[in-house]
């Protein structure tokens, strides 16, 4: 390896969820007594998907390797002291395992039927319910319009996405992985393989492994390697809202539309509060302003003429509320198929791709780091192979279908 001001075996570029799994499993894995350095632009998080996002879990995804996936990381957050306890201190991190309910029209069963049974044919605890037993279960929902609805009895909700990526980043300083404030600029390359990277401000960090999971800034920084990966920080919105009609144990409910929402936190006196939002069009799907970002900057009228229309149509308690704070956030969207984009880099083995979640990295993060430390570390997959989320699926054009991306 040339001589560099610092160096170490393994270079993370990124330390949000995705980055910092990734640092823990490697400095966890009892056979590896190397370096990993983490190198985080900014150490607030403040503008990271993982601090900003909605933070919740599901098995209802129509390809296998994300239901494997998912239902590795809620057995990881069910046990989260056994993995990410720090001198006996267990994080918390809210784990509500309140479920998620798709619904769908009569044009749309045949497909919820379908995904329904290969979740449930690998393991995810997913019920099928025909219209009258969505009445039954769930008396303050419109199933006028809809044919059915598959609901995760256990294994999905939501949590605390922020205290998930502090407790692996806590973890991971513990088992002696280093943090490095600085922005990843580009990657040095010899020999066909990367062996520094460059900071904003010049200085070079060795490597001999390095992963890419800088988020909105991800494709930008592959492309300094020659690699090309279709991915674009997009904007998304979460609004809250409070609504004093009962809504009882509602789940994480995805309509028709594509709008969604949940509960969040417990009713009080003035009603229970609700966060919610939808992915736009993409002819119409703003971008990401990764130079300027500003959580501030949210447009109330997709809230008015999109997603509250559509959820006072499924839930007509939600005619009558009273909207509350709102924020934006980067969604980091695979153009392909909305996939997550892992593993090394075709033609540049020692450089490893995490990005492209589009909107799944929270609830990946567990086992993307595992599988990620492993291959590193072994060269291979071990206990879950992601090969099916490969970046040689994008060099040859060729999408891993799937249909529930919300």
């Amino acid at each position: 390896m040339p001589s560099f001001s610092e160096s170490a075996d393994v270079v993370i570029c990124g330390g949000a969820a995705i980055g910092s799994s990734v640092a823990y499993h490697l400095a966890a894995d009892p056979g590896f007594n190397g370096k990993v350095i983490v190198v985080e632009k900014d150490p607030t998080y403040r503008y990271s998907a993982s601090a900003l996002s909605a933070a919740s879990i599901r098995q209802q995804f129509s390809s296998p390797v994300n239901i494997r996936i998912s239902l590795h990381g809620i057995a990881f957050l069910r046990n989260i002291g056994a993995h990410l306890a720090v001198e006996g201190e267990v994080p918390s991190i809210d784990l509500h395992e309140g479920g998620y309910l798709y619904v769908a029209s009569g044009e749309g069963a045949s497909v919820l039927a379908a995904n329904q049974k290969l979740q449930q044919a690998e393991g995810a605890d997913i019920a099928l319910y025909a219209a009258e037993m969505l009445r039954s279960k769930f008396s303050w929902l419109n199933v006028d319009d809809l044919a059915c609805g598959t609901y995760g009895v256990s294994g999905e909700g939501w949590f605390d996405g922020w205290a998930l990526l502090q407790a692996f980043r806590k973890k991971a300083r513990a088992l002696g992985v280093a943090y490095r404030q600085g922005e990843a600029a580009r990657y040095i390359l010899e020999g066909g393989r990367v062996v520094a990277v460059e900071l904003a401000d010049g200085s070079r960090i060795g490597c001999g492994a390095v992963v890419n999971a800088a988020g909105s800034h991800g494709a930008r920084l592959a492309a300094t390697a020659g690699v090309a990966i279709p991915v674009k920080p997009r904007k998304r919105y979460v609004f809250t809202f409070t609504c004093k009609g009962e809504v009882d144990n509602c789940p994480l409910l995805i309509d028709v539309s594509g709008a969604y929402c949940r509960p969040e936190g417990k009713r009080g006196s003035d009603g229970q509060m609700f966060i919610c939002g939808a992915s736009p069009s993409a002819e119409v799907d703003p971008d990401w302003d990764e130079t300027a970002p500003d959580v501030e900057d949210v447009d109330w009228s997709f809230f008015e003429e999109r997603v509250w229309p559509a959820l006072a149509h499924r839930v007509p308690a939600f005619e009558a509320i009273r909207p509350g704070r709102a924020w934006a956030g980067p969604y980091d969207m695979n153009l392909l198929d909305g996939n997550a984009i892992l593993g090394p880099a075709a033609g540049l083995p020692n450089l490893y791709l995490a990005n492209g979640f589009s909107g799944h990295g929270l609830q990946q993060s567990p086992a993307v780091g595992r599988g990620l430390a492993e291959h590193i570390l072994h060269g291979r997959y071990r206990t879950l192979d992601l090969a099916d989320l490969g970046h040689e699926r994008i060099v040859s054009g060729r999408p891993l279908t799937e249909a529930n991306i919300i």
